[in-house]
């Protein structure tokens, strides 16, 4: 009796042949997607080509890290301790990335800064100018400016911001005075950067605008010169408050951002996402940014203006 009543509990127990080798299969299959997954986000913190490459893609690679996960639970639940290790690599990856608390209630005292990259040549500067002075930003910040669009632009904001810079590709536009504006090469031969002093009402506040050079096979060294020009001009700035923003050419997690990141905060998005914000159309990457030092941000997010190919981004500090 015992014997036969051990045999049944064998035969309920043990799965056919099949479905083992099934279970087998799938088990080594996401153990080397897993160890794949882990090299790979391990190789996003290399400086260049390779960390860049990675950086663009490192969000959506959380998309591959959840299917695993889901497949694990439901057909090889012993490799789910195998993938938690990229997983949890992963969130490190995109600590700078990940959305952000906003601080809570308002004092009266905020400043909000708006910029986008309006596309050159598109017509759209105007339309992108207006529609952002809608938001009731302080200071409104716009790249890629050629010189049909920094007109129109300088058209549709004059009534509201009267206080104006801009050099090259770059302009900025504020309701208070503007003081010690200088361009800024960042150790190239053209202008496409430069710096103010917002007279906020309550401090000054130093102000960069950045158009990084882009990024396109075999050439990203004009890009990376300018990101590490900008994070050696906030070094050397003495300003106990200060804002840098526009389009960087470079994801929230690229490498090329490290040296600015260590000189100030990179601002993340208050509103539950990501903040991406190129194409326009179906955004896929953030690589317009704020970075801050000596403020407290309040509230940050995104928005559509004008036809740009870039959202807009919006950021309210005190």
């Amino acid at each position: 009796m015992g014997s036969r009543r051990e045999e049944r509990m064998i035969d309920v127990e043990q799965r056919p042949p099949h479905i083992r080798r099934t279970t087998t299969t799938h088990a080594r299959r996401l153990a080397v997607a897993s160890i794949a997954l882990l090299i790979l986000v391990a190789c996003s913190w290399i400086p260049g080509v390779v960390g860049t490459a990675i950086a663009a893609v490192l969000p959506w690679l959380g998309l591959v890290l959840l299917a695993m996960l889901l497949t694990a639970v439901f057909l090889a639940r012993r490799v789910i301790v195998v993938i938690l290790a990229p997983a949890l690599l992963w969130i490190l990856a995109m600590a700078p990335a990940l959305p952000a608390l906003p601080a809570g209630s308002t004092t009266g005292s905020e400043l909000t800064i708006v910029s986008q990259n309006v596309r050159a040549h598109s017509g759209g500067a105007a339309a992108s100018a207006s529609e952002l002075a809608q938001t009731g930003a302080d200071v409104i910040a716009l790249t890629e400016l050629d010189g049909d669009s920094l007109a129109a632009a300088r058209d549709a904001l004059a009534a509201e911001y009267p206080h104006m810079f801009g050099v090259g590709t770059v302009a900025v536009w504020s309701r208070y005075p503007l003081s010690n504006a200088e361009p800024l090469t960042l150790g190239l031969g053209w202008k496409r950067a430069l710096r103010v002093e917002v007279q906020a009402p309550t401090a000054p506040v130093a102000l960069y605008v950045l158009h990084a050079a882009s990024v396109r096979p075999g050439q990203q060294q004009d890009r990376d010169t300018m990101l590490n020009g900008i994070a050696e001009q906030v070094a050397a700035d003495p300003s106990s408050a200060l804002v840098a923003v526009g389009d960087f050419n470079a994801a929230s997690t690229d490498p090329g951002l490290a040296a600015l990141r260590a000189e100030a905060d990179g601002v993340r998005p208050t509103d539950g996402t990501l903040g991406f914000t190129w194409p326009a159309a179906f955004p896929l990457a953030r690589i317009d940014h704020v970075f801050v030092r000596g403020l407290e941000v309040v509230s940050s997010g995104t928005q559509r203006a004008g036809n740009s190919d870039h959202l807009a981004t919006t950021t309210t500090v005190r």
